[in-house]
C-alpha cells in the first residue's frame, strides 16, 4: 500500500498525548516523523505506564501507544549548536508540529515566522489547551482540566454522580485528531497554491466541536445538558439492559426497531401499551419500560440476546473490559493490533494499535516500533544539510 503522505517530512516536537496522537495519525498515513527530543529524558509519556522497568528505559508504555513509525532525534533547543541544526531539518520538512505553552517557541527564537524563513511553505501546527489567543492562552492545560471546563464532565455520569470523568483522556485524543485532520488539509492547499499556514489547535475547542448534540440543544434550542448515565437522551429503548448474566446496549432508536424488539422478547402487548407505543411517550415512561425489557432479558446471557437482536436489524451489542475488546475476533479481522517482536530499549514484544480506517482495502500499519531516545541522530542530522540543499520545494 502506498502511504498517503509519502514524501512529506513532519518534525514533531510534542509530548505525552495530544501532539504525539496526531503525529501518530500522520506516520500511519505514511509520513517521515521525526521526534525532536530534548536532552536527558525526551518526551515526558516514555516515563509513564504500567510498566515500571519500561518507565526507567524510558520506553513508557504511555509512550509506546503513539509513537510507533517515528525516528527520534536529540535536539537542545535552548542551544545555539540545537537551533541551528533545527532550522536545517525545517528547512527539509513540510509539517513542524508542536504542543509546548503560547509563546515558547518564539521565546527559543523559533516561532513561525523564523521557520519560514527556513522553509517559506511550512504548515505549522501548535496544539495547546485554549489556543494561541485569548485571556487563558497561558493557562496550562491537562486532558481533565479540558474535560471540566468544556462541559463533558457534567453530563458524564447518573444525576446522582455526575461530574465525572471519562475514563481515558478523550480531550488530548480528540485534539490530536483535529490537528491531523487541519494538517491534512493545509497540505492539499499547499499542493494546489504552494502556500504554507499557521495552524492554532485549541482542545477545548476541538472538545466543544465533538460535543455537538448537547451544544447545538442549549444554542438552538435553549435546553441545558444534564447527565443521563447509561441513557440515550434521544430515544428509547436505548441503553444499557441487564440480561441473565452480563451488561447488554440496546439501541431501538426507531419505530420498527422497538416494535421487533417487542417481538423477539416475548412481549408484543409493549407496542400497543399507550406509554410506549410512541416515541415521545417512551421517552417519558423509559424507566418503566426499561424495567419490562429487563425482566425478559433475564430469560438469556447477553451474548445469545446480542446475537439475536442484530440478525433482527436491532443494534446490540456487549458491554466488554478492554481486553475482551481486543480479543474480538472483528478487531483481529480488520488487523487493528500491529506487533513488534523486537523493540529497542525493551526486553519484550510490543503490540500497538494503528488508525480506525483502511485505505484501499487495507490497514495502515506503523512500518516500525516506537523508537529509543535519540535512535536516529546519525542518520537524520547527518543528512539534514544535504537534503536541504536538494530539496526545496515550492
Amino acid at each position: 500500500m502506498t502511504g498517503l503522505l509519502d514524501s512529506i517530512r513532519v518534525l514533531d516536537l510534542t509530548n505525552v498525548l495530544a501532539g504525539p496522537y496526531c503525529g501518530y495519525q500522520l506516520a500511519l498515513l505514511g509520513a517521515d516523523v521525526i521526534k525532536i527530543e530534548a536532552p536527558g529524558g525526551g518526551d515526558l509519556a516514555r516515563q509513564l505506564g504500567a510498566s515500571p522497568e519500561l518507565n526507567r528505559a524510558k520506553m513508557g508504555v504511555s509512550f509506546l501507544a503513539q509513537n510507533a513509525g517515528k525516528r527520534s532525534v536529540v535536539l537542545d533547543l535552548k542551544s545555539a549548536d540545537g537551533k541551528a541544526r533545527f532550522l536545517d531539518l525545517v528547512a527539509t520538512a513540510d509539517v513542524v508540529l508542536e504542543n509546548f505553552r503560547p509563546g515558547v517557541m518564539e521565546r527559543l527564537g523559533l516561532g513561525y515566522g523564523r521557520l519560514r524563513e527556513a522553509r517559506p511553505d511550512l504548515v505549522y501546527c501548535a496544539i495547546s489547551g485554549f489556543g494561541q489567543t485569548g485571556p487563558l492562552r497561558d493557562n496550562p492545560a491537562y486532558d481533565q482540566i479540558i474535560q471540566g471546563m468544556s462541559g463533558i464532565m457534567s453530563i458524564t455520569g447518573t444525576p446522582e454522580l455526575a461530574p465525572l470523568r471519562v475514563g481515558y483522556p478523550v480531550c488530548d485524543t480528540l485534539g490530536g485528531l483535529t490537528g491531523a485532520f487541519a494538517i491534512a488539509a493545509a497540505l492539499v492547499r499547499r499542493s494546489r497554491t504552494g502556500e504554507g499556514a499557521l495552524l492554532d489547535v485549541s482542545m477545548l475547542e476541538s472538545t466543544l466541536s465533538a460535543l455537538g448534540w448537547p451544544v447545538s440543544n442549549y444554542l438552538t434550542a435553549g435546553v441545558e445538558p444534564q447527565p443521563a448515565g447509561n441513557e440515550n437522551v434521544t430515544g428509547a429503548p436505548s441503553g444499557a439492559f441487564r440480561t441473565a448474566d452480563d451488561i447488554l446496549n440496546i439501541a431501538a432508536n426507531k419505530q420498527e426497531q422497538f416494535e421487533i424488539l417487542c417481538d423477539l422478547i416475548g412481549r408484543p402487548e409493549l407496542k400497543t401499551d399507550p406509554r410506549f407505543a410512541e416515541r415521545e411517550p417512551r421517552k417519558a415512561n423509559r424507566f418503566a419500560l426499561n424495567a419490562l425489557i429487563e425482566q425478559a432479558l433475564a430469560a438469556a446471557p447477553a451474548a445469545e440476546w446480542e446475537a439475536r437482536l442484530n440478525r433482527a436489524g436491532v443494534p446490540a451489542g456487549r458491554v466488554l473490559s478492554v481486553p475482551q475488546a481486543l480479543a474480538e475476533p472483528q478487531i483481529a479481522a480488520r488487523g487493528m493490533t500491529v506487533r513488534f517482536d523486537e523493540v529497542a530499549g525493551t526486553d519484550r514484544s510490543v503490540t500497538v494499535v494503528r488508525g480506525g480506517f483502511l485505505v484501499d482495502g487495507e490497514a495502515p500499519r506503523p512500518p516500525f516500533p516506537p523508537p529509543r531516545l535519540g535512535e536516529h541522530d546519525h542518520e537524520i542530522l547527518a543528512a539534514a544539510p544535504a537534503r536541504r540543499t536538494g530539496s526545496q520545494r515550492s
